[in-house]
């Protein structure tokens, strides 16, 4: 009895990770990794070419990101709550400056993570370093 209890509850497990391997990974992360959450937004086109506050030139095809406290050169996975997807980026400048936002992401990244058409993102912020 026990093994065949085993037996569908790795088959069951299997299904889950097969059908929707985001979902698998959220339900067990270790929140403990988790550096911060909060809403995600992403920059507008107008500041495509622009200098960030690291001094380098910005580009919305780059995997990179604005955050107001963590050093400039940090390596951050975003993960998109609504469906798992998650990027690596680096951050380079400052921002975002409206309030209830924690994380401004280049255009590739938010469409990496599937956020373009809604605007802005709940996400969770680990460091990766």
């Amino acid at each position: 009895m026990k093994r065949l209890a085993y037996i569908i509850g790795i088959t069951t497990l299997s299904m889950m990770m097969l059908s929707n391997p985001s979902r698998a990974y959220r339900i067990s992360q270790d929140t403990a990794s988790i550096f911060q959450s909060g809403v995600a937004s992403f920059y507008a086109n107008k500041f495509n070419g622009r200098r960030t506050a690291n001094g380098e030139i910005f580009s919305n095809s780059k995997m990179t990101a604005a955050h107001k406290t963590l050093k400039f050169g940090t390596i951050v996975r975003v993960t998109n709550r609504r469906n798992g997807r998650e990027v690596t980026v680096r951050i380079n400048d400052r921002g975002p400056w409206i309030k209830g936002r924690v994380i401004d992401l280049s255009h590739a990244a938010a469409r990496e993570i599937g956020m373009v058409k809604r605007g802005t993102a709940r996400v969770d912020i680990e460091l990766v370093h």
